[in-house]
């Protein structure tokens, strides 16, 4: 079996944590391809928005993946998340499914509660981001209420500091939410540390990913 996973960003962090939560739930003989291009949300970043070079050339990655035998595909990025979205089809039709890893933890902050924080260095991972959790609400035939907050200041910090820096924000919405979401997945090593100073449910997306690329490979009959 393989699986491919395609990142926009690469820390060291978020490949580690991906990995990571991947590898405790697929078979250890899975193949794993790591498919990376940070020019991508480099784009983004500056456009404020996703243009159009950068969302083909995402999904000239996933179909890179396709032609290098993957099962499976795990788009790693909130921020071209919606790309994902509109790759779907594509995935029906190869039959190789493209899974967003934020998807199903923005559906679980919807089952937690009605006031969602959502948290994001950057901004343009804010608006996909609130945009998904809106969607499965709708879904869900559920009305919820969306706090953001942009964590500002955090480029350049090592693991403590951005986590002190991560609970200082967390720490001025926690009042008004009842559930916390981070909308970047290298946020996720900060999730205990928030769970347990301010007693809120904190969402990080690396695990709710990686049990939405499992489900994925078992409704294709690859995994029981």
């Amino acid at each position: 079996m393989k699986v491919a996973l395609v990142y926009t960003g690469t820390t060291p962090e978020l490949i580690e944590l991906v990995e990571k939560e991947v590898r405790q739930l697929l078979p250890k003989d899975t193949e794993i391809i790591s498919n990376q291009d940070p020019s991508i949300i480099a784009e983004v970043r500056e456009a404020g928005y996703v243009t159009a070079p950068p969302a083909a050339r995402l999904v000239s990655m996933f179909m890179k993946a396709v032609c290098d035998g993957a099962d499976a595909i795990l788009n790693i990025c909130s921020s071209v998340g919606e790309v994902a979205d509109a790759a779907q089809d594509i995935g029906k039709y190869t039959g190789i499914p493209i899974v967003r890893i934020d998807e199903e933890m923005c559906r679980e902050a919807v089952k937690e509660g009605d006031r969602i924080g959502v948290m994001a260095t950057l901004s343009t991972t804010l608006t996909p981001t609130k945009n998904t959790i809106m969607r499965v609400a709708r879904e869900m035939n559920k009305h919820v209420e969306l706090v953001d907050v942009l964590v500002d200041g955090g480029f350049g910090l090592d693991q403590e500091q951005f986590k002190e820096l991560m609970t200082k924000y967390a720490g001025e919405i926690c009042d008004k939410v009842d559930v916390i979401l981070f909308a970047q997945g290298s946020m996720a090593y900060c999730e205990e540390y928030i769970h347990q100073k301010y007693g809120k449910p904190v969402l990080s997306s690396p695990r709710f990913g990686a049990l939405a690329l499992r489900e994925a490979l078992v409704k294709q009959g690859l995994l029981k």
